[in-house]
């Protein structure tokens, strides 16, 4: 965000303000011919942290979350091709986004005790990483993701951020104004869906369209969660959910716990939030985190 809006938005807090000021590095690797480019705060040498995001979003969307670790984790947060800056595929699939987030922990040098947060659609590309690659990752924390209870309905999905990019929008400031949260969902900290709705646009040719390839989805394949993956997770795990979540649940935590082989990990249910939690309550949800992460494997 432009500085210029810290004096325009005076109700802004000042939290929000040193977390998205707080400096990070960018880099890309290489995976499959495609550029993945990752975000990176921290030193190394300190216990890895990677971050991934859902759907259709980006790293950006980590920004005001990130910095709450830096003093004792080495952070990263990537944006899976197909979404963010990364390069578009002519096709995706989980076992290539399972080497992107290989790639990046390498690149960055986290060792295979690195902890994953994942949020949503990530944490099933992660699940898959973790079945592929047992032994690369020490920790796994879903983030409203998981399968849902074979007695729920999943609900259906609208058009992600105003419908896709079916369309150009004739400058920046009507793009943003047409960012919308999916599944719908409204959000009291409109600054925070404000910020990432000005990361999420990008200028072509004839104006602004979204970042995420509006193909990405109809080129997908094996993009359904498989029950074996969550049978077969031997990490430690841990889940943070939103309680008015229209994706995640009690119940499907208790599916969950069934499938799991360890049944007794840590999880919590994030009050006041819904499927996006960090942005209902970003501060409620760090201190989450803070406090789950240490547990990992000592349930």
């Amino acid at each position: 965000m432009a500085r210029w809006d810290k004096n325009a938005e005076p109700g802004i807090p000042d939290w929000f303000w040193q977390a998205v000021d707080t400096p990070s590095e960018e880099g890309t690797v290489e995976v499959d011919e495609c550029d993945v480019v990752y975000r990176h705060w921290g030193l190394n040498g300190r216990p890895g942290l990677l971050l991934i995001h859902g759907l259709y979003a980006h790293s950006h969307w980590w920004d005001f979350i990130a910095p709450s670790f830096k003093d004792d984790y080495d952070v990263a947060a990537l944006d899976l091709t197909g979404m963010g800056d990364s390069d578009y595929r002519y096709s995706y699939d989980p076992e290539t986004y399972a080497e992107e987030i290989c790639a990046v922990c390498d690149a960055v040098g986290f060792d295979n005790q690195v902890t994953v947060v994942a949020h949503s659609f990530g944490g099933m590309l992660m699940v898959k990483a973790a079945n592929l690659y047992p032994d690369r990752f020490g920790g796994l924390v879903l983030v409203d993701s998981g399968p849902r209870h074979p007695d729920e309905e999943t609900p259906t999905r609208g058009g992600m951020m105003g419908g896709g990019r079916v369309k150009v929008y004739p400058d920046r400031d009507t793009a943003i104004n047409r960012f919308r949260l999916q599944p719908p969902q409204p959000c009291d900290n409109e600054y925070i869906v404000q910020y990432i709705a000005r990361h999420s646009v990008m200028p072509v040719d004839d104006g602004w369209a979204w970042k995420f390839d509006e193909e990405l989805m109809t080129t997908m394949k094996g993009g359904s969660r498989r029950i074996e993956d969550y049978q077969n997770l031997r990490l430690p795990l841990g889940v943070i959910y939103g309680a008015d979540s229209a994706l995640y649940s009690a119940k499907s935590l208790e599916y969950l716990r069934e499938l799991a082989p360890h049944k007794d990990f840590p999880a919590v249910a994030l009050e006041n939030a819904q499927h996006h939690l960090f942005l209902d309550q970003p501060l409620a949800f760090i201190d989450t985190l803070k406090e789950m992460l240490p547990r990992l494997g000592r349930v």
